[in-house]
């Protein structure tokens, strides 16, 4: 069977668009505010730590770093949607589908990875403090910002060639409120063995193996938390693991739950509710949890405010 996938146009169908006109408008309003919200605080935390010369440290260039992803996670997502909802037109050339999913994928797996190496920060940071500037110099620290958008960029590319590789029998309607390659996989006729054979990759290089690193940079922090005997230094040092082990939990839990949902009719609004949850809302929580919740970067934003 010829392949036309680049000749289709994808039907955008989230779950609010088959009710009543009331929870469109409502949908539209509260994903304007999540996106202005989370654009605010994550603009507020790259600027802050830009500003206070105190706050250039690894530690602050990968949380800044992080505030950037989470703004081109919702960025890559929410104005489209917005588009859809106001306009009332939900059908999208597969060229933009392509481009969705490809910069989708791209900040994805830099958001993994950001996270991988705030980890490794503060393994270093409560391991081998005395190294930590050692460890984690100038050069070092580029390396990782390098990996971490160029990591993005290829396994993106990699995915998203796999797409092309699929064809459809008939009209392309997905029940997501973005161009989801989950929800385009399970209404395709065919030619999925490539992406099958990338993902599986993936998931591995991009999902197990950070959550075990991270599991085993973290047994190896409580340990030397545990022989801290100043009560200061362990409650500072938990307060800052905790704060990223709570973003992590939160990201890679609605992730991997909404990988693990079966393909079916029945479980289409569960998956797009968990969806909608980790690319919208945990963007939002990254800034609150770990940023807002940290001593010098309150005391930052207060100096650049008062």
């Amino acid at each position: 069977m010829e392949n036309t996938t680049s000749l289709l146009d994808v039907h955008i169908l989230p779950f609010f668009m088959k009710t009543d006109h009331k929870l469109t408008i409502f949908s539209t309003v509260y994903f304007f505010f999540i996106y202005l919200i989370g654009m605010l605080m994550n603009v507020v935390i790259i600027a802050v730590i830009y500003l206070d010369l105190h706050l250039h440290t690894p530690m602050y260039l990968f949380l800044c770093n992080l505030s950037v992803v989470d703004i081109c996670y919702t960025t890559v997502i929410i104005p489209k949607l917005l588009h859809m909802l106001l306009s009332g037109n939900n059908q999208m050339p597969f060229t933009q589908c392509f481009i969705q999913m490809y910069f989708f994928f791209m900040v994805d797996s830099a958001e993994v990875t950001v996270l991988l190496i705030m980890a490794y920060d503060r393994y270093v940071a409560i391991c081998h403090p005395l190294d930590y500037y050692r460890i984690l110099n100038k050069k070092i620290c580029f390396l990782l910002m390098m990996v971490i958008w160029i990591g993005g960029s290829v396994n993106s590319s990699l995915l998203s060639s796999s797409i092309l590789k699929i064809f459809f029998c008939s009209s392309v309607t997905i029940h997501q409120f973005f161009c989801d390659a989950k929800a385009l996989i399970n209404i395709s006729c065919g030619g999925t063995e490539v992406f099958y054979i990338v993902m599986y990759t993936d998931s591995l290089v991009f999902g197990l193996l950070p959550i075990v690193c991270n599991s085993m940079s973290y047994v190896k922090i409580i340990r030397v938390i545990l022989h801290i005997k100043s009560k200061d230094g362990r409650s500072k040092a938990f307060s800052t693991c905790s704060s990223h082990l709570a973003v992590m939990a939160i990201y890679y839990g609605s992730a991997v739950s909404v990988y693990m949902t079966p393909p079916s009719n029945h479980y289409d609004l569960l998956e797009q509710i968990l969806t909608m949850f980790y690319t919208t809302v945990v963007p939002i929580l990254n800034p609150l949890i770990y940023s807002l919740r940290n001593k010098e970067v309150k005391s930052s934003l207060r100096k650049l405010v008062l």
